[in-house]
């Protein structure tokens, strides 16, 4: 999880950086709007990436402390199990 993480932070941050010197078309405002809503959704690319990312840990942990240690049951050889009395 912790390079789900790291990567779902890095890649949009680095595409938010690409993104201003890849949108260059229009005026001054229109440019600072374009920027600012391509920066807008990569921040709820990486909350989501980080929320997917907990809720996945989570469900593991849960899982991981229901399973508990592995106690085998009635661990010792039953002398009629390969062949009951009939």
């Amino acid at each position: 999880m912790p390079t789900v993480c790291a990567a779902g932070t890095l890649l949009p941050g680095l595409m938010a950086v690409v993104a201003r010197f890849l949108i260059t078309a229009g005026s001054a405002a229109e440019l600072a709007r374009r920027i600012q809503l391509f920066d807008f959704v990569m921040i709820g690319l990486v909350i989501f990436v980080w929320t997917l990312a907990l809720t996945v840990t989570i469900g593991c942990v849960i899982v991981w402390l229901m399973k508990g240690p592995a106690y085998v049951a009635d661990g010792y050889d039953v002398s009629h199990s390969d062949a009951p009395k009939g």
